[in-house]
């Protein structure tokens, strides 16, 4: 005897609990897609490659603020940018470049690391500086990493149960690198809307600056050359190439920092370091609320609708010696809100 229809009532229940199961997966499969690559619906920052009609890497701001220290910490210990990329694109995979509270088993922060497996307390993983700065100390200890296919290198410092995961990340983490570490000018950019924080003005930019890059960024007044720079950075010191670099200055809203041979790092150039620390100035500018940003005579506002580099209109002899408006080739400018 065949089996009762259902009553029009109950088929419309199951047509109900059907097509909620198809939005929770779809859903689901939506945020691991955006958690994997590091993707959001909002991003308000791109990276783009420095060659016309290049790639463009998407992301948001939180993103941004941990990728730019990735790249400090590791220009800090002066490692190669190939080290940054390997670093990022573990970041990407292993926690979407966020600070995670949580993971599998013990698994914290950027990098997933494990307090178990020694990697540091809870409260030193969940350190984004001193996550990078041990994600480093393991990866110089690999032999010939630099030349490693990204993916190798990567694994052979987290030990992933996918170690062909971090391949994927590699065109993004390139063009990530490029823009972090300065070697890719003027193309990093944010829309610098301003979250609610508590951290403004030239003070907290100066306390970000030593956090990421230590204190030889500054040459903060009594600051000593060789100097640990606090819990977060680890074994990490500031280097003793920065000694003599005259103090960063700040007036009302300005923070200039020197840019020079004395205070770059790692074998990189004056113009290198300089785009280094733009753009790293403008992956902070949501969270530190920072209005505008000159280098090299080119200039970021925040808000704008495109958020480009823009010329700042000084002339190539200000922009060698450091035009009024801030800008030149000697000095990155940064204005805050307030």
């Amino acid at each position: 005897m065949p089996e009762p229809s259902p009553s029009p009532k109950r088929r419309g229940r199951l047509l109900r609990f059907g097509a909620a199961c198809v939005v929770l997966s779809a859903v689901a499969g939506y945020a691991v897609v955006q958690y994997v690559s590091g993707g959001t619906g909002d991003p308000g920052c791109r990276v783009v490659s420095g060659d016309a009609g290049g790639a463009t890497y998407e992301f948001s701001p939180e993103q941004a603020v941990n990728a730019a220290t990735i790249a400090a910490v590791g220009t800090d210990r002066a490692m190669p940018e190939r080290a940054v990329a390997i670093a990022l694109a573990t970041a990407i995979q292993e926690s979407g470049l966020r600070n995670l509270a949580h993971g599998d088993r013990d698994s914290l922060g950027l990098f997933q690391q494990r307090p178990s497996q020694g990697w540091g307390t809870e409260q030193q993983v969940t350190d984004p500086a001193y996550a990078a700065d041990v994600f480093y100390k393991h990866l110089a200890k690999v032999h010939d990493y630099a030349e490693l296919p990204l993916t190798v290198a990567a694994q052979r410092v987290q030990r992933s149960g996918y170690p062909e995961a971090y391949a994927k990340h590699e065109q993004d983490a390139v063009l990530l690198a490029a823009a972090l570490t300065g070697t890719s000018a003027a193309t990093l950019t944010c829309d610098g809307r301003s979250r609610a924080t508590a951290a403004t003005g030239p003070a907290a930019v100066r306390a970000a600056l030593t956090r990421d890059f230590g204190r030889g960024t500054l040459r903060q007044e009594g600051a000593k050359t060789g100097s640990q720079t606090g819990a977060g950075a680890g074994a990490r010191k500031t280097s003793s190439a920065a000694a003599g670099v005259p103090l960063a200055e700040t007036s009302g809203r300005v923070l200039t920092l020197p840019v020079s041979e004395d205070t770059t790092a790692g074998g990189r150039s004056v113009g290198e370091r300089g785009w280094q620390l733009a753009h790293w100035a403008v992956a902070n500018a949501s969270a530190l609320r920072i209005e505008r940003v000159a280098y090299a005579g080119r200039e970021w506002v925040s808000g704008n609708t495109d958020s480009r580099w823009r010329a700042t209109g000084s002339t190539s002899a200000e922009a060698a010696g450091g035009s009024a408006a801030g800008g030149g080739a000697d000095s990155v400018r940064i204005v805050t809100e307030q």
